[in-house]
């Protein structure tokens, strides 16, 4: 909510459409339920956060401390330009063009199983639930009963960042393979154990309890890749769920993991899909009627699958598992952060906290510190990114945030179609709407609070660092939103009245968001436009909107063309660069609902077509226009638009 909390500050108004965005503030001073640590921020980190939640017209932007400060998590990765970074591509830009001359078979992938040779793991390898104490994982292997599996979808990009050889994917045990009903040679498989926040309450160990590691290897760029596969059967983290997956979820996680990186969002990849021959019971909605659905497994794919709860759980369970933080800590800053390994004090990389004796802390003095801070602008960077797109996650539960600063877990996310900042894709997110689009910067925000809360009751990092972790996070993630809404609008500086105005005008009308932002570079920064012109650009979102309607959105034209006008940039060079940043086509739900109803009925064409599209949602793709198209009116109907957490 940053994003509306400072664009609304400096609106005349106090519209209805966005009351709702600025009421998260409470929450984060809120007593925590972590039982471990007794509250969020002492007194004086309150009064310093509070500068992220203006109050007058001021943004986060403009307070002296925060704006003095460069970003310190690229301070310190310059440090250490030689460094290999086992961390891979955080950018969502596609590296596997680098990678082709290098094509292995499945036999032929080096493995490096560095999670279970340097961590603590459980001594038992049966799947009974129960609690795992003292381990971050357990070793067991695939389980999910299998019978004629069918390879469904795979993805040639993942292939390629694996060094794997795409003819691989047409060798007749393949399916058997990803399937877990054939071992993959050379892997260790495992299940990881984390905890977490849910819906804003301690829910203890959670952990893989329907996804399994296959192994972990490394690619000829030494890049560092876990293969898992999600729907393999249970683990002693499964507590009463069958630990499988169907057909209907799986085909949106693989998709989504596709199109999210294609349109430059850091993600978990997916590098294929197969069908298990057999059938899983599911009650959808949770209304007493249970159905049986087809089985399926994805193979996700991530430089790590470490998430905050990963931490988390450790430092709930007291003092004699504190070690294990620090162990994991050092595990991940080694893998995935090694330039913070290699810090110098020549270069020093300090900051004020803000507190009244403007203490000056060095991060070179603390790598826990420096990656705290590294894990926050990540963060803040993937969510900016999300808003920028109008993608919902749906379930922002600390398990489910990665400390690489990839999306992770895709259960039940939504692009936005008709603009509503209180959109959320979760059913059971419905009473709050905790988790809606609009929420999603704070949430991030209360999220990282409470690794930072982790990471203190270890001992690995100060309050004063704390302090600035979470500092960091409004700035970076203000500087991005600020950056992509300037480029999605074409203009040459952020004007935070202009983009207040459209997204206020954009809530009262329900815009499409996607659509929107396509047409707007038809715009010509033309003050000599008959008014009653300047909308026919847009005319094709701005449906069944009265008199009074349109002279707010003619004004809004206007003071857009003014804009422009004064940029001195020609409209093919600006429309050329919005139509970079602004997708023609986004994953939205009635899309993958299409490709689940014909992939149940045997038909997978849907979901390769539907993916090869979102391959290129930048782009026109002529004879594809149907998929840019506003949804049905039968998008909007339960189990389409909006699903359950276990969807």
């Amino acid at each position: 909510m940053l994003s509306y909390i400072s664009l609304a500050s400096s609106s005349s108004s106090s519209s209805s459409t966005t009351a709702f965005f600025f009421n998260l503030r409470s929450s984060l001073l809120a007593k925590p339920r972590f039982h471990f640590c007794p509250s969020i921020f002492s007194k004086s980190q309150q009064r310093h956060y509070s500068n992220f939640f203006p109050r007058s017209s001021s943004s986060a932007m403009d307070s002296p401390s925060i704006a003095a400060v460069d970003s310190i998590a690229d301070d310190l990765r310059n440090q250490s330009l030689n460094s290999n970074n086992h961390g891979g591509n955080h950018d969502g830009i596609n590296n596997a063009s680098k990678n082709k001359g290098v094509k292995l078979k499945l036999e032929e992938l080096n493995w490096d199983h560095s999670f279970v040779r340097e961590l603590p793991g459980d001594p038992r390898t049966d799947i009974m639930p129960r609690d795992v104490l003292h381990a971050c994982y357990t070793k067991v292997s695939p389980s999910a009963e299998v019978e004629n599996p069918q390879l469904v979808a795979w993805s040639e990009s993942v292939a390629e960042s694996l060094d794997l050889d795409s003819k691989e994917f047409e060798r007749p045990d393949f399916a058997q393979i990803f399937s877990g009903a054939s071992p993959l040679v050379g892997g260790v498989s495992y299940a990881q154990c984390y905890g977490g926040h849910q819906f804003g309450m301690w829910a203890g160990q959670l952990g893989d309890g329907r996804a399994i590691t296959l192994g972990e290897l490394l690619n000829s760029k030494s890049e560092r890749w876990e293969l898992q596969l999600k729907g393999a059967g249970k683990t002693p983290y499964s507590r009463f769920a069958d630990g499988l997956a169907v057909l209907r979820s799986s085909i949106r996680e693989f998709l989504c993991s596709e199109a999210m990186y294609f349109l430059g969002i850091p993600t978990t990849r997916a590098l294929c899909l197969v069908t298990t021959g057999k059938f899983v019971t599911r009650d959808m909605f949770y209304d007493g009627n249970p159905k049986e659905e087809p089985g399926a497994i994805v193979c996700r794919v991530a430089q790590s699958f470490l998430r905050f709860g990963s931490y988390q759980i450790h430092a709930s369970r007291g003092k004699e598992d504190l070690d294990i933080v620090r162990t994991l800590a050092d595990y991940t800053i080694k893998h995935h952060f090694p330039h913070l390994e290699n810090m110098s004090k020549s270069e020093s990389v300090s900051f004020k906290t803000g507190e009244e004796d403007n203490e000056v802390v060095d991060l070179t003095s603390n790598k826990y510190a420096a990656w705290a801070v590294e894990v926050s602008e990540r963060t803040a960077s993937l969510i900016a990114k999300w808003q920028g797109v109008g993608f919902t996650h749906g379930v922002l539960n600390t398990d489910n945030m990665s400390v690489l600063g990839l999306t992770i877990d895709y259960g039940p996310f939504g692009f936005l179609d008709a603009f509503d900042p209180s959109y959320t894709p979760n059913t059971t997110d419905l009473p709050g709407r905790r988790y809606c689009f609009a929420n999603q910067p704070d949430i991030a925000l209360w999220n990282i609070a409470q690794f930072a809360m982790t990471l203190s009751s270890a001992k690995l990092i100060t309050d004063k660092e704390s302090n600035y972790v979470m500092e960091r996070y409004g700035t970076k993630f203000m500087d991005d939103y600020q950056a992509i809404m300037t480029q999605k609008l074409g203009l040459p500086k952020y004007n935070k009245q202009l983009l207040s105005k459209l997204l206020n005008n954009m809530a009262v009308d329900k815009v499409d968001y996607t659509n929107f932002f396509r047409l707007l570079s038809n715009i010509k920064a033309d003050p000599a436009i008959p008014e009653d012109e300047l909308l026919i650009p847009l005319k094709a979102v701005l449906l069944d909107i009265g008199k009074e309607r349109k002279e707010a959105w003619t004004s809004w034209v206007k003071f857009y063309i003014e804009e422009l006008s004064s940029s001195g940039i020609s409209d093919e060079e600006r429309k050329a660069s919005m139509n970079s940043v602004n997708p023609k086509y986004v994953l939205r739900n009635y899309l993958c609902q299409s490709a689940i109803d014909a992939a149940e009925m045997g038909d997978f064409e849907e979901v390769r077509r539907l993916l090869k599209v979102m391959e290129r949602p930048f782009d026109e793709q002529p004879g594809m226009e149907k998929y840019a198209r506003l949804p049905p009116a039968w998008a909007y109907r339960p189990g389409v638009c909006m699903l359950s957490c276990s969807s």
